[in-house]
């Protein structure tokens, strides 16, 4: 088994945060009263709303900017932000579907081997950051793709990225050097 070995390894997207705007005012105390699935925020200034297909739940500010979290794909992302646009419509506001966004992917991908901590964080150092008194992961940053890597003993690898594009690259990225550093079972 060597590093360069074509093994498929299962990335599960369990967040994608996209925000949008819909170019009017919005009046939150209406979308309170006359909305479903809401929760209104007034000290905050903002409303929350849920979606249950897609799952989603969307923070509204009364300036028009939307942001959805809960996603477990870009074109899920899109769909549920539209359906969103849609509801808002429907209670009476001139939305324009506007900046449609993905700003963030949060994704777990599983290694089929445990890490040794410690040894990838000395052979890994400028990029990789380990405080086990602190959390039980190494933290190693990907600037130029800007994602972060949460790195567990376990092989657990919790990936943040700004796409699905760039997690999946970040992942083909640390394997070889997450394979340097396994723990070998004799």
């Amino acid at each position: 088994m060597d590093a360069e070995s074509d093994v498929a390894l299962d990335i599960l997207i369990t967040n994608v945060v996209c925000v949008f705007r819909t170019r009017c005012h919005l009046n939150l105390r209406k979308i309170a009263l006359e909305g479903a699935n809401v929760i209104y925020k007034r000290d905050v200034g903002k409303v929350l709303m849920k979606l249950r297909k897609p799952r989603i739940t969307a923070t509204i500010w009364s300036s028009g900017k939307v942001i959805c979290t809960g996603a477990t794909s870009e074109e899920e992302a899109k769909f549920g932000a539209r359906r969103l646009a849609r509801s808002l419509q429907k209670l009476g506001f001139q939305v324009i579907f506007t900046d449609f966004k993905v700003v963030n992917v949060l994704a777990v991908c599983n290694m089929p081997f445990e890490i040794r901590l410690p040894e990838f964080t000395k052979s890994n150092r400028p990029h990789a950051s380990y405080e086990p008194e602190l959390h039980p992961a190494v933290c190693y940053r990907i600037k130029s793709l800007r994602a972060t890597l949460q790195i567990f003993s376990t092989g657990s690898i919790t990936v943040t990225g700004p796409n699905v594009k760039t997690v999946a690259t970040a992942v083909e990225q640390i394997y070889p050097f997450v394979f340097e550093s396994r723990k070998v079972i004799l």
